[in-house]
């Protein structure tokens, strides 16, 4: 049976990649639709050669460009956040792939699974800023989710067939990024472009400045507490260069399960798509002959201090994980603009956490006006401190 996709964020590295697994087996997916932030001229080469049946764009303003440069195909054009968050309910629709970028990403992921969708989901915010009501909407709508992210699919991948109550520990694996090996004082001066060369993964930039910071990471412990039900304390990180071990897992009897693979993000993804599941590929493979080494070292977060963020905000709990989201969002953006300096980011980010108001039991509306509140904070900082 041939499986209909709706790709949200379908311009960004995941979507292009998930229409890669497309292309590759164009018997067993179609895209029915196609949504983006503005990327417009990528989303319309993209909807001339897959012609889905919705094709939507987040901001509004370049609605009119968009349905002019589509006209000649036979597709709805929609635009606006409220679009999307409608299009992912279509009943046409088998599997959401939940790609969009940052917190955006929320409110139509929840839609999703309220419509029962199954989700394949890349936007780790989604977990890092409500897990609780998303696993809770999940069980109670019976949408699976499934981690497209390498490490949490590598998790994924280890645990089939196990009883996940013999948990020991999960291993989250990090590269490290391209400042792995740098001094405080050589991060001092590190620029946006310094930050934008990761050694192993291409990402988008906002995802690849997270990984030079770390705070990806933290967000990746967030996430697999929520995505297979172990405390954070259960969740160890990694740092692994070499990104050939893509994560683990440690039971109770003291054995450890790995999944280990080229750094190719395709793989991920199209086993979340064909679960349960294998298909061949031909995506490179790993030569572990060829591999001198595979090292491990423990995190420094005292040079990372974005890292042990994460933790602090999964302690404390509440909304707190939802600040720390929406003050990374405004400080990586900052600083891909020169408006705030490296380092600087960290302290930004501590210093939001203590001064947007805490609640205990957050609803939605309540992750919305935290995620603003935080976000005033944070940028207040920055004006501040030029």
């Amino acid at each position: 049976m041939v499986k209909q996709l709706c790709i949200l964020g379908s311009t960004g590295s995941i979507g292009t990649q998930t229409l890669d697994v497309v292309r590759a087996y164009p018997d067993r997916y179609q895209v029915y639709a196609l949504c983006a932030h503005r990327s417009i001229d990528k989303l319309v080469e993209q909807a001339q050669e897959f012609k889905p049946e919705v094709v939507c764009i987040a901001d509004e303003s370049l609605y009119e460009t968009l349905k002019e440069r589509l006209s000649s195909l036979n597709c709805k054009v929609w635009a606006g956040p409220d679009a999307i968050a409608q299009v992912v309910t279509m009943d046409s629709i088998d599997i959401v792939v939940a790609a969009m970028v940052g917190y955006a990403g929320l409110r139509p992921t929840i839609e999703a699974i309220k419509a029962g969708k199954t989700i394949a989901l890349a936007n780790k915010e989604t977990l890092v800023v409500a897990g609780e009501i998303i696993c809770e909407l999940a069980t109670k709508h019976h949408a699976p989710i499934l981690p497209v992210d390498s490490e949490h699919s590598a998790i994924f991948q280890s645990l089939v067939g196990e009883d996940r109550s013999e948990i020991e520990k999960i291993l989250l694996t990090a590269s490290g990024g391209p400042f792995r090996t740098f001094t405080l004082e050589q991060m001092q001066s590190v620029t946006a472009a310094d930050a934008l060369k990761h050694p192993n993964w291409d990402m988008g930039a906002k995802i690849t400045i997270d990984s030079a910071s770390m705070m990806n990471k933290g967000f990746e412990v967030i996430e697999a507490k929520w995505l297979f039900g172990v405390p954070v304390e259960k969740v160890q990180v990694l740092v692994h260069p070499q990104s050939i071990v893509h994560s683990a897992v440690q039971f109770t009897d003291g054995a450890i399960k790995a999944q280990l693979g080229a750094p190719d993000m395709r793989l991920p993804i199209q086993y979340a798509l064909s679960f349960p599941e294998r298909l061949a590929s031909d995506f490179p493979r790993a030569d572990l002959f060829a591999l001198k080494d595979l090292t491990f070292e423990q995190p420094d977060m005292k040079r990372f201090p974005n890292l042990a963020l994460a933790y602090e905000a999964m302690r404390r709990g509440g909304n707190i994980p939802c600040v720390l989201n929406a003050a990374n969002e405004v400080v990586n953006l900052a600083f891909r603009e020169g408006r705030c300096a490296f380092l600087q980011m960290s302290d930004i980010i501590a210093a939001t956490m203590d001064k947007t108001p805490f609640i205990q039991k957050p609803t939605y509306d309540n992750y919305v006006q935290t995620d603003k509140e935080a976000r005033n904070i944070a940028e207040q900082m920055i004006n501040c401190k030029l």
